[in-house]
């Protein structure tokens, strides 16, 4: 019972990061070795979490896309993973599966309870009351965080006897199957990231990474490096800037 709160505490302050500004602790990169820490397997919640942020790379909010909720997904899917014993390649069947099912509830708020609350601030921003925006937007927020706490609290201790006697009803040809889809997830995590973010603008310095780090050996490290500079140039120095030049005229007194 202790643990299942433990989890809900960590899915709810994963989920703030929806109400109270974008500090990506909902990543399963940060909740993973914290689940770990919970479940009494640190090493394997770093791993897990590792794998996890890979797979979920790609699932990101694009204009009216809600995503699979990848807080609920990677605390279940990496508690339940420890719980069994069995590694990662059960901790990415299961939370992909629990991420969708979670993201129902976050369509839910989305399409009902958040124009509602709309409405309301609407109203104040007519009587020009910013904090009671403030704190509609926060409440959202941390209302909709209770909700996720809550459904992995739930979900763990309905679901953990259950997700145990079926893991180890599984037979080895299918787990190692998975095993082996666990080692192409990040690729497809990384696809769909591509998908959204290449351009014809961009394409040339993602080939140059590559053959950078294929041909001549440059470190990860470097390569990011590199990219970091490469954007700042094209942002601060190559970017089209002109300067509007404004002509007052002829002064005439007459």
């Amino acid at each position: 019972m202790l643990q299942a709160i433990l989890l809900g505490i960590i899915a709810f302050i994963g989920n703030c990061d929806y109400a109270l500004g974008t500090s990506l602790i909902k990543n399963p990169i940060v909740l993973g070795p914290v689940v770990g820490l919970v479940m009494g397997d640190v090493t394997q919640g770093i791993i897990i979490g590792g794998i996890l942020e890979l797979a979920f790379i790609g699932a990101q909010s694009v204009g009216a896309f809600v995503p699979p909720n990848v807080v609920v997904g990677g605390v279940l899917g990496t508690a339940f993973a420890i719980s069994t014993g069995k590694g990662a390649e059960v901790a990415v069947t299961l939370a992909y599966p629990i991420a969708l099912l979670a993201s129902i509830f976050e369509n839910l708020f989305m399409s009902a309870i958040f124009p509602l609350t709309g409405t309301w601030a609407d109203k104040y921003a007519e009587k020009g009351n910013a904090r009671a925006i403030e704190m509609i937007h926060i409440g959202d927020g941390i209302v909709q965080s209770l909700t996720f706490g809550l459904l992995v609290v739930f979900g763990f201790l309905l679901g953990s006897s259950q997700v145990e006697t079926l893991v180890n009803s599984i037979p080895s040809v299918i787990t190692d199957g998975l095993t082996v889809a666990t080692g192409l997830l990040p690729g497809m995590g990384f696809a769909m990231l591509a998908q959204m973010t290449l351009n014809k603008k961009v394409v040339p310095f993602f080939f140059l990474g590559f053959l950078l780090s294929a041909y001549i050996g440059v470190p990860v490290l470097g390569i990011a490096l590199l990219g970091v500079i490469a954007a700042f140039l094209k942002v601060d120095f190559f970017s089209n800037k002109t300067e509007v030049v404004v002509d007052g005229g002829e002064d005439d007194d007459f």
